[in-house]
């Protein structure tokens, strides 16, 4: 099953590349003749950069833009502007032929293992659907064999191609799902929450799954959590988010030890600390105030409207997730500065 690495394809390398990517939901009013009214800017102007073999994660409040996100990377969602390039490819200029072999080689590990699998379909279907999309994937006759293959790759009985998702626990579905993303040997798996609908111990096995997986296949992963310890546990690097926007993104040390967004502060003082002599000894950063509506953001800098360092310039000025001289990485905010890690 390991694919055979290829030479043109350099571990570190950029193989996705998203631009300025915004996704606005449109308001409307009126039955018969409906009028727009407003737009909800669920993403609006993320970019970055995915390497190969590397592992983004994605964190954030609820309702930060971050399953959006994922969903206009795998063509759910039409975006409004941007672009993705993967391949070197517009992801979202391109159509027929040309689109359905970069589908093949981004897949997706949906949050809920329970409502993600059809519950008529056996395993056997469920992991084997990409092969009868893309015939091409794996040779006539050879579909059974490869989706037993996958079976034991995710750990689960090659026998159990027969049973339906009812018959499965959740960490067992969830396998079932990764097999699912992994059978058209893609180089970029864009995981939405795929631990937060488990068991802590489930969770730390199906973490463990995809490192063991991106060693051996060689992948790139795109993971979006809520959990902190879980990011940081897998990711290379992190991007945090708050409404719409890129706050801060960096490597898992600077994120976690050396963060300089406030929001990026606050988020990791918020984190559980088990040593208790550690939890009396630290500062908890309380944000005062609701998250404002994307409907309705604030001028300049989104996050101004809680943050204990806002001035008049952030109520003006948009700062932007750029590296300036006097930050280690790069974080969107005028004040940006180290804070000593929780």
């Amino acid at each position: 099953m390991t694919p055979t690495a290829s030479p043109t394809k350099v571990r570190g390398e950029t193989i996705l590349s998203v631009d300025n990517l915004v996704k606005h939901f449109p308001i409307t009013q009126g039955v018969l003749f409906k009028k727009q009214v407003g737009a909800v800017k669920a993403v609006d102007g993320v970019s970055f950069e995915l390497r190969r073999g590397e592992t983004l994660g994605v964190v954030g409040e609820s309702g930060c833009g971050k399953s959006t996100l994922a969903r206009l990377l795998m063509r759910l969602e039409k975006p409004t502007a941007g672009r993705a390039t993967l391949e070197g490819k517009d992801l979202f200029r391109s159509s027929g032929a040309e689109l359905r072999r970069l589908r093949r080689n981004m897949q997706m590990v949906m949050q809920d293992p329970y409502t993600s699998l059809n519950p008529r379909m056996t395993v056997g279907d469920i992991i084997g659907e990409p092969f009868d999309i893309h015939p091409e994937a794996a040779p006539k006759g050879s579909k059974r064999r490869r989706v037993q293959e996958l079976l034991d790759v995710v750990g689960l009985n090659p026998e159990h191609v027969n049973r339906y998702p009812h018959q499965f626990s959740g960490g067992q579905r969830q396998r079932i799902g990764i097999a699912r993303a992994l059978a058209l040997r893609p180089e970029i798996i864009v995981c939405d929450e795929p631990v937060s609908a488990l068991d802590v111990s489930i969770q730390a096995q199906v973490i463990n799954l995809l490192e063991q997986l991106q060693d051996e296949f060689g992948l790139s992963y795109i993971f979006i959590a809520h959990d902190l310890s879980v990011v940081r546990h897998i990711s290379d690097r992190v991007a945090v988010m708050y409404l719409g926007k890129i706050a801060e993104i960096g490597t898992e040390q600077e994120i976690y030890e050396r963060a300089t967004h406030p929001y990026t502060q606050a988020l990791l003082s918020a984190v559980p600390v088990p040593d208790p002599d550690a939890r009396d000894d630290r500062k908890i950063i309380r944000l005062t105030g609701d998250v404002p509506s994307p409907a309705d953001p604030p001028s300049g800098c989104r996050f101004r409207t809680r943050c204990w360092k806002a001035q008049d310039i952030c109520a003006t000025k948009e700062p932007h997730a750029v590296l300036r001289a006097a930050d280690p990485h790069p974080s969107a905010c005028h004040f940006a500065e180290v804070r000593p890690a929780a």
